[in-house]
């Protein structure tokens, strides 16, 4: 007996040590505890609104547009927030987003008492909360990393989503209950006063700030710089089309959660929150084992078993009439839908580095959020057209059929990649930077000799390497071969002007250098490839127009950003 009980004495110390690593940090517990409160008044409040648009307007499609209009301002907003979250003071814009929606909640409250609520001022108050939501979301899920180290990273990620699902659990129940005796004004007045916990802990945080002397992108660029990394991150690209096709499908239960309590279980309110709180425990219980299975099976593997068992689970919703069955079948989905999507959320942050996580946090946000927003209300049409179960039927079966995505779009498994920034500031480089601030463009050549046996393989390596430093920001980028001397390739790229091409410069990561080293390996000249920085002018341009560019210090300093060739 002794040995059985020493293994599961050493298991349950791995599993401790695995799941709860994160709460060691005090940063990490206060916000995780104060968001924990702020969940419970968030999810009282989404039982408040729906329960009452039940009596404004029963009709399914009226009641599932609060659950559209809450999350379609993630779908609308989460770039745009992405962006300010990578380029601001992430703290700043938490506190900014929790004080918005404070002062949205004690709005609706006054006017909830005084009666003055109709459906469409329901939504719009609902939507305004949603907007704070989508403000608050990627500055918050892009702030774990540094509440927390890398190697906490994806514990702390599935922690948050333990936080949500407990508020989840019992947050519904007390919603019901303080709806049916106080009515929905309630639960909006304890939404309210949930904010101030986080509020607090926001305000007495002081968050690292990373040093750099670039100025900060403007907010255009920034969107555009995000879009760009995801649409060239293969592993990125595949989390956002599976997140988007699960939000789309799997938003029936979400959507139509309080008419299956009305209509296919019969019950009220306490049953509407009796039922949310089933899907609660079961995301509680998805929650504390998603990093235990993400640690034992692939993300793909995880994710494809999710997604099934959340399609099967919305078909027994579909079915059943029993109280205990639907209440089972909705603890599996909860569990599903949680290890689902925090198995994405932790692949796209594991797959960016520090200074675009936001932003493609964002991103999967708006794709995946969007899709449960557009899908909340067209799966209510679909129930108000046809029925109830047809609508949970469809989207149930639809699910089970999406699993096959994997085997085009498998995800990743980027949590071993080494995502720090392999390039350091020198001081050469910041007194350059302040003397060729404003020139540009910028072209930068590497000449490379290859053998032509190589060529091919060589080319294939480089189509890699165009991949990355388009991604980071290189425009118009292309490769040559000399016509007279075919083992010469000439790679070139531009960027806008030279504030951009030491942005470009400093974003490429440790895990980089593996894709550049397996195109420099085919170099066969002597030392290593030649590598120009070049200042386009103007022809008419007089002398020094561009400033920086005549400065007589720039071949010698530039040559310092090539590194033998690497560097670049």
């Amino acid at each position: 007996m002794t040995q059985p009980n020493r293994a599961t004495s050493l298991l349950s110390a791995s599993w401790r040590k695995a799941t709860l690593g994160p709460f060691r940090y005090r940063i990490f517990l206060a916000i995780w505890t104060a968001s924990l409160i702020s969940n419970f008044g968030s999810l009282i409040q989404v039982v408040g609104a729906s329960w009452l648009m039940t009596s404004l307007a029963p009709s399914p499609d009226m009641v599932a547009l609060v659950q559209a209009s809450t999350t379609l301002p993630i779908m609308l907003l989460s770039l745009a927030a992405g962006a300010t979250a990578d380029i601001w003071d992430r703290r700043i814009v938490m506190l900014i987003a929790q004080v918005f929606m404070l002062i949205v909640s004690a709005v609706l409250t006054v006017l909830g008492y005084l009666g003055k609520i109709t459906p469409w001022s329901l939504l719009a108050f609902t939507f305004l909360i949603g907007v704070g939501t989508a403000i608050y979301g990627p500055a918050w899920q892009s702030s774990v990393g540094e509440q927390v180290p890398r190697s906490e990273l994806s514990a702390a990620v599935s922690l948050n989503s333990l936080g949500f699902n407990l508020a989840r659990t019992a947050g519904p129940a007390i919603g019901g209950l303080l709806v049916a005796a106080a009515g929905p004004p309630a639960a909006f007045l304890v939404n309210t006063l949930s904010y101030l916990g986080l509020i607090a802990v926001l305000v007495a945080w002081r968050r690292p700030r990373p040093a750099t002397f670039l100025p900060p992108e403007n907010m255009l660029t920034a969107m555009g710089t995000g879009l760009r990394y995801a649409r060239l991150s293969p592993g990125i690209r595949s989390v956002l089309v599976r997140g988007m096709v699960f939000g789309l499908l799997g938003s029936t239960i979400w959507a139509l959660m309080p008419l299956i309590a009305r209509d296919l279980v019969g019950g009220g309110a306490v049953t509407y929150g009796i039922l949310f709180g089933a899907f609660g425990v079961g995301a509680v219980i998805g929650a504390l084992g998603s990093t235990a299975a993400r640690l034992r099976y692939t993300n793909e593997r995880v994710v494809r078993v999710s997604t099934a068992g959340f399609g099967v689970a919305t078909v027994v919703a579909a079915a059943s009439s029993a109280h205990p069955l639907t209440m089972a079948g909705l603890v599996f989905a909860g569990a599903c839908w949680v290890t689902a999507l925090s198995t994405f959320n932790v692949t796209v942050q594991t797959s960016s580095p520090r200074w675009v996580v936001g932003r493609t946090v964002a991103i999967y946000q708006t794709v995946t959020f969007g899709g449960l927003a557009v899908c909340s209300w067209l799966w209510g049409v679909v129930a108000d057209q046809f029925s109830l179960a047809s609508a949970l039927y469809c989207s149930g079966a639809l699910l089970c059929v999406s699993v096959l995505l994997g085997r085009r779009l498998p995800l990743p498994q980027p949590e071993d990649l080494n995502l720090d920034p392999s390039r350091t500031w020198s001081a050469e480089q910041q007194a350059l930077m302040g003397r060729m601030a404003d020139s540009g463009p910028v072209v930068v050549t590497v000449e490379y000799r290859v053998a032509p046996a190589e060529a091919d393989r060589f080319l294939l390596a480089m189509r890699e390497l165009r991949r990355i430093r388009r991604r980071d920001g290189a425009r118009r980028w292309t490769l040559m071969q000399d016509v007279d001397e075919p083992e010469l390739f000439i790679e070139r790229y531009h960027s806008p002007n030279w504030v951009e091409h030491v942005r470009r410069h400093h974003r490429s990561t440790v895990a980089d250098q593996d894709i550049e080293r397996q195109a420099l390996a085919f170099h066969r000249g002597e030392g290593p490839p030649r590598v120009r920085h070049l200042i386009e002018l103007p022809p008419t341009g007089a002398p020094g127009e561009r400033g920086a560019a005549t400065d007589p210090n720039l071949p010698s300093a530039s040559a310092s950003l090539a590194t033998s060739a690497r560097a670049d």
